[in-house]
C-alpha cells in the first residue's frame, strides 16, 4: 500500500508539474512506489481551501497543501537533491515559485535574464547533477504558458539548452521527458476513471429488470481459449445477475463442429473458475438442436425461410447489391424437401443453405436474408454424427435465450447491427421478448483478439501456445503475472459503457501492480553480462548470513536470509556512474567509499572500495542493489516481451501479417540471491530496482530459473523503444 496520495487540480492557474515530477522521481527511485497520483478536473482539490491546487495526503490523514510545500516535503523525506548545497538549492526553489509564476512576459524578463546568466557556464543550477532546484525551476517554467515559446525559439540560449537537457536527463532510472509522458498518461487514465465514477456507470437502465427475476447468460464458443474480451463479458453478466439477485447461465455455443472440441471447453471452464465466475446453470446450444430444427421447419412452413444453392461468392455479391436470390420464391414443399436433404448431408443438401426470408435490400445488411442453417458432416464433440446440418449463431442465440428464460442479453457493440435481426427472429417465431444491452468490447492497442488470427500465431510457431505470455488470453496474461484480483478490478473499472476505447496495456498492469506490490517479497539480482565485482576493504573475513524482512512494509511475509561478503556484485550500469572517492550506499547494508575503479575502455571491470557503515545513507546520491559473490547465488534468465504487432489498430482490409514485430522476446542472464532456489513455479516477486517478475520455471542443477517480467503500468512499451 502506498504511503501517500498526491492529488493535483488539473485546471489550476499554475499546474503542479513541479510536485508531480518530484513525486514521479520518488516513485522511480523507491522500489515501493510510495506515492499514488490522482487528478481532479477543477482549479482546486478542496473547495474550501484556496491553496489546495496540490494536496499530498498521508495514510495517517495528515495533509500538505500547495505545490511548493509538497515539493519541499518530498525533498526533506526522500532527499531529492542528494549531497548538493542545501542553501543554494533552497534559494533557487524560492526564486522559482516567487519569480517565475508570473504570466506577464515583460515582468518575467528580468528573472529569465538571471537564469540565463547563471547557466552561462553551468549544466545545472546547483552542483553537477539535477537537484530540487532544477525540478522546481523546470516544473514552474513548464507550467507557465508564457515561457513555452521562449524555450522553443531560443530567445534565451542557455535556458533552452538546460531546459532540453533536463527534459532528457537520465536521472533516477528514467528521463524527465519519459516521466512527464507517464504522468500525462496516468492523468488521462485517472480522469477517465473519475468520469466513470461520477456517472455511476453501473447504474444503467436495464429495461423491465425486476429484482429476483433477471436472467443473464455468457455464451462462449468452445473454439479457442478465453481472452480478456470474453472475461469482460463474463464478469459483467455475472455482475448484473447478482446485482438483481437473479441467475447467470453459462452456455457453450457449440454449433460449429469443425472448430470446436472438448479441450477448449474444459479450458474455458477452468478459466471462468479462476475468475470466480460461477453459473447457476451450465448448458450447451447443442442441448436444443431438436428444438431449433423444429423452429427452422416452422419458418419454412410460414414462408419465412428458403433453401438456396447459390454459390457463396455470388450470394455475397447479391446481398451487397440488394439483389434477390433466384431461389427466393421456391415453394414451401420444395424447401421442406431440400431441408431434409440438408439434414442428411446428401450431395444435393450440401449445395444448399437455409436463409431467413426477411428482406433482400434492407438498409441494414444483416437483414438481407441471412443464412440460418448450413450443412456440416463433421462429427460433433457432444452429439457425434446425429446431426449433419447446424444452426448459425444468429439463429441459435435468440431461440435459446428465449427457451432458457434469459431476460437480458448483454453483448458487445459489434453485434449492434444484428440486434434488429435478433428481434425479428423472436417475433417471427412467436417467442418471448428478450432485452438487449450493448457494451463496448475491450480493445488494446497493438493487440489481436480474433481467434483465427491468434490461432495463426500458434500454428506458425511464433508463440509457445495459447498460454503464451504475449497472448491476450486469460491464461496468457496470468502466465505473464496478472493476478485474478487485478484482472477482476480492471474489468469492473471498465463498466458496461458503450464507449469504444483503444486502451494501453499500462492501464490493466497498473491495476495489477496495486494488488501485488503490498504482498510480494523483495529479492536481489544482478545482470550477468559485464557484471562488476566490488572488493570491500573492511568487509567480513568470510561470508555470513543475517535474517532480513522479505518486505519492509509487510512483516507478515516473514524473513529471508541475506548473505554478506567482502566480495559483492553490482550491475555494469550502476558501476559506470561511480567515481573515485565517491561515497555510495549498498542497499540494506550501509555505505562504502570508492577507492579505485578498474576499467577496460569505458567498461568497468572491477572496483576497490572501503566499507563505511557509519556513513549517512541520506547524504549519498547512489543507492545500489548488490549481491554477495558466493557459490549459493542462483543463475536466472530474465525474459521480457514486446507486442506481437507494431500497428496500434489493424483496420478492416489490412493484413496483420504485414505488421509483425521482428523480435518480441528478450533474454538477460542474471544472478539471483540464494532464496530463488526455494521458489516454486508461479511465484511472484520483486527484484529490487528491476521490477516485478513471475517465476515460469524453477531452477534445476542444469538450468536457470526463468522469470517473466511483469509490467507495472508506469512505462508504456512501444515497438522500437522497449524498456529493458
Amino acid at each position: 500500500m502506498s504511503q501517500y496520495k498526491l492529488t493535483v487540480a488539473a485546471k489550476a492557474t499554475i499546474p503542479g508539474y513541479a510536485s508531480l515530477i518530484g513525486a514521479a522521481l520518488v516513485n522511480a527511485q523507491e522500489a515501493s512506489s510510495p506515492i499514488d497520483l490522482a487528478f481532479v478536473d477543477d482549479a482546486v482539490v478542496e473547495k474550501d481551501n484556496a491553496e489546495s491546487s496540490v494536496v499530498l495526503e498521508a495514510t495517517d490523514g495528515g495533509k500538505t497543501y500547495g505545490n511548493e510545500k509538497v515539493l519541499r516535503f518530498l525533498d526533506e523525506k526522500y532527499n531529492l537533491s542528494g549531497s548538493a548545497d542545501k542553501q543554494a538549492v533552497e534559494e533557487w526553489v524560492k526564486f522559482a515559485f516567487e519569480a517565475l509564476a508570473i504570466k506577464d512576459f515583460k515582468a518575467l524578463t528580468p528573472s529569465l535574464e538571471k537564469l540565463e546568466s547563471h547557466l552561462n557556464f553551468r549544466t545545472f543550477f546547483v552542483g553537477y547533477n539535477p537537484t530540487l532546484a532544477d525540478v522546481a525551476l523546470w516544473g514552474v517554467l513548464r507550467a507557465n504558458s508564457v515561457v513555452a515559446s521562449v524555450v522553443k525559439n531560443g530567445t534565451f540560449i542557455n535556458i533552452a539548452r538546460w531546459y532540453k537537457y533536463f527534459d532528457n536527463c537520465q536521472y533516477y532510472n528514467g528521463s524527465v521527458e519519459t516521466l512527464v509522458k507517464d504522468i500525462n498518461e496516468q492523468r488521462k487514465l485517472s480522469k477517465q476513471g473519475q468520469k466513470k465514477e461520477s456517472k455511476a456507470s453501473y447504474d444503467i437502465d436495464l429495461v423491465d429488470a425486476q429484482d429476483g427475476k433477471v436472467v443473464t447468460r455468457f455464451p462462449p464458443e468452445p473454439s479457442g481459449y478465453l481472452h480478456i474480451g470474453h472475461a469482460k463479458a463474463a464478469v459483467l453478466n455475472q455482475y448484473f445477475a447478482r446485482a438483481y439477485h437473479g441467475k447467470l447461465i453459462i452456455r457453450f455455443d457449440d454449433t460449429n463442429p469443425t472448430k470446436e472440441n472438448v479441450e477448449f471447453e474444459d479450458s474455458i471452464v477452468e478459466d471462468l473458475k479462476l475468475l470466480g465466475i460461477e453459473g447457476d446453470r451450465v448448458t450447451h446450444s447443442s442441448d436444443y438442436f431438436q428444438e431449433m430444427y423444429g423452429y427452422a421447419v416452422q419458418m419454412i412452413k410460414d414462408g419465412l425461410a428458403y433453401c438456396d444453392d447459390t454459390e457463396q461468392e455470388q450470394m455475397r455479391e447479391e446481398r451487397g447489391e440488394g439483389i434477390p436470390s433466384k431461389r427466393r420464391d421456391r415453394s414451401v414443399e420444395e424447401n421442406l424437401r431440400i431441408f431434409e436433404e440438408m439434414a442428411k448431408a446428401s450431395d444435393e443438401g450440401k449445395k444448399n443453405c437455409l436463409r431467413a426470408k426477411i428482406s433482400y435490400d434492407a438498409a441494414n445488411k444483416t437483414l438481407r436474408d441471412p443464412v440460418i442453417y448450413r450443412c456440416n458432416d463433421s462429427p460433433h464433440h457432444r452429439t457425434g454424427t446425429k446431426w449433419k446440418a447446424y444452426p448459425t449463431y444468429d439463429f441459435c442465440c435468440p431461440i435459446v435465450d428465449a427457451i432458457e428464460g434469459v431476460t437480458h442479453a448483454l453483448r458487445t457493440t459489434e453485434y449492434r447491427d444484428r440486434n434488429a435481426q435478433y428481434e425479428w427472429m423472436l417475433k417471427a417465431l412467436k417467442l418471448r421478448k428478450v432485452h438487449i444491452w450493448d457494451f463496448s468490447r475491450v480493445n488494446f492497442v497493438r493487440t489481436l483478439l480474433s481467434k483465427r488470427k491468434l490461432q495463426w500465431f500458434v500454428d506458425t510457431g511464433r508463440v509457445s501456445g495459447w498460454d503464451d505470455p504475449r497472448f491476450p488470453t486469460v491464461r496468457g496474461v496470468r502466465r505473464r503475472g496478472m493476478t485474478v484480483e487485478g484482472l477482476q478490478a480492471f474489468i469492473i473499472s471498465q463498466g458496461p459503457s458503450k464507449n469504444i476505447l483503444n486502451l494501453e496495456w499500462s492501464s490493466i498492469w497498473a491495476a495489477n501492480k496495486k494488488v501485488i506490490d503490498p504482498v510480494v517479497p523483495r529479492h536481489s539480482a544482478v545482470v550477468a553480462e559485464d557484471v562488476v565485482t566490488i572488493t570491500l576493504a573492511g568487509g567480513p573475513d568470510k561470508p555470513y548470513k543475517e535474517e532480513r524482512a522479505k518486505h519492509k512494509k509487510n512483516p507478515d511475509l516473514g524473513q529471508k536470509p541475506v548473505v554478506f561478503s567482502s566480495s559483492v556484485l553490482i550491475d555494469q550500469e550502476d558501476a559506470v556512474t561511480l567515481k573515485d572517492g565517491e561515497e555510495f550506499t549498498l542497499m540494506d547494508w550501509g555505505n562504502a567509499i570508492v577507492e579505485k575503479i578498474h576499467k577496460d575502455g569505458e567498461k568497468v571491470t572491477g572496483i576497490d572500495a572501503k566499507l563505511h557503515l557509519e556513513g549517512d545513507f541520506r547524504k549519498t546520491e547512489k543507492k545500489i542493489s548488490w549481491l554477495a559473490d558466493t557459490d549459493d547465488k542462483v543463475k536466472c534468465d530474465l525474459v521480457d516481451f514486446d507486442h506481437l504487432i507494431t500497428k496500434e489498430k489493424i483496420e478492416e482490409g489490412e493484413n496483420f501479417e504485414d505488421y509483425l514485430t521482428p523480435q518480441t522476446e528478450f533474454h538477460k542472464d542474471a544472478y539471483g540471491d540464494l532464496n530463488i532456489a526455494n521458489l516454486k513455479e508461479g511465484d511472484i516477486i520483486q527484484f529490487e530496482r528491476k521490477g516485478y517478475y513471475r517465476l515460469d520455471k524453477a531452477p534445476t542443477a542444469s538450468s536457470p530459473a526463468v522469470f517473466f517480467t511483469i509490467p507495472d503500468g508506469k512505462v508504456v512499451q512501444r515497438y522500437g523503444a522497449k524498456k529493458q
